[in-house]
């Protein structure tokens, strides 16, 4: 049986993801008939812009925020796995049920909430049994209708814009070979050393005392797994945030980028979604889950490509995609110019 109540993670995640009043009209199954030509029209531009070359299309599918939260916990129970085997290996009865539980109200507390906040996601579906690979572009209709909506965007060229972002992603590990596999290796790794070492909790409260008094923020933009993290879990952090920062920075510029020849309200699309990520309102929240460090990722992966065109043109950043080797380290994603002299 599993230590982790995915079915309890599930109900927390639909209760707080709640509905949308648009998602049982015809404006949701308008999108969900468009969303297939959208994607294949992107995925053909941004193919063009970046070199990289993908397989055929993706399936498409656009999804509640109930569905996008539940097709997440899916993957997750996956991925956690490893972790799991530990809370079973080291805690037993009562201890064991806990610990699953607390895992499963906080994991589904957080997809809930954060399923009102997505718009797209590529998802890099595991392996089958037979070993094939997913390949699926999601859209969550009800935040696409809500924010078109609130800021009066044209439906076709929004949808368009955020199609734009996800297929970027979708070429950059279907595009580069060993993308994939890296990816997960790295997130396998960080599964595996999930539990916290004996002492790492008191150590983490006297951290965070210590910065409480230097008037320095208690948790940083890794969060509470960045707290309670080993110095090698937080060199896996850093590789990973690392990589996210590249990816989202790329598949930023290259939104933006096709955006402003293709889509007339492209600039205005990019600042409300740069304000919408500055909202003081869930700023905290995000920190303390670690997510703040995503937001960031847009910020400075977009500068470290922009860095690398201005220096070296461009095609400087195919150089990225050769190997995992030839992947910017967090230092050099802040200083554009340690990675172009090292890959040089």
């Amino acid at each position: 049986m599993s230590a982790v109540r995915w079915p309890t993670a599930a109900r927390v995640a639909t209760r707080l993801a709640g509905t949308y009043p648009l998602e049982d009209t015809y404006h949701f199954s308008l999108l969900a008939r468009q969303a297939p030509a959208l994607v294949e029209r992107a995925a053909g531009l941004v193919e063009e812009e970046t070199g990289l070359v993908g397989p055929s299309q993706p399936d498409v599918k656009v999804v509640t925020r109930r569905e996008w939260a539940e097709a997440n916990i899916a993957v997750f129970a996956k991925l956690l796995e490893p972790a799991e085997r530990k809370i079973s290996e080291r805690a037993g009865g009562v201890g064991k049920a806990v610990a699953g539980r607390l895992i499963a109200v906080e994991m589904g507390a957080l997809l809930g909430l954060l399923s009102k906040r997505v718009l797209g996601q590529y998802e890099m579906v595991l392996p089958t049994k037979d070993g094939e690979a997913g390949d699926v572009v999601y859209l969550v209709g009800a935040n696409l209708l809500a924010i078109e909506r609130l800021h009066e965007f044209r439906p076709a060229q929004f949808r368009f814009w955020v199609a734009l972002h996800e297929c970027a992603h979708r070429l950059q590990f279907q595009g580069v070979p060993w993308m994939r596999d890296y990816f997960f290796g790295l997130v396998s790794d960080m599964m595996e050393s999930a539990t916290p070492e004996p002492g790492r909790v008191a150590r983490a409260a006297s951290e965070m005392r210590q910065a409480a008094a230097a008037g320095e923020p208690m948790v940083t933009e890794a969060g509470l797994m960045g707290l309670l993290a080993s110095d090698e879990q937080r060199a896996n952090i850093d590789r990973i945030q690392a990589l996210m920062s590249l990816l989202e920075g790329h598949g930023h510029v290259i939104m933006d980028r096709i955006g402003a020849r293709e889509i007339p309200a492209a600039r205005r699309m990019s600042q409300a979604l740069r304000a919408r990520r500055q909202d003081p309102r869930t700023k905290a929240f995000f920190r303390l889950v670690g997510l703040e460090m995503k937001f960031k990722q847009y910020e400075l992966g977009e500068r470290f490509v922009l860095g690398v065109e201005r220096d070296a043109g461009w095609r400087a950043l195919d150089r990225a995609w050769e190997s995992p080797e030839m992947l910017p380290n967090l230092d050099e994603i802040k200083e554009p110019q340690r990675w172009l002299t090292r890959v040089s």
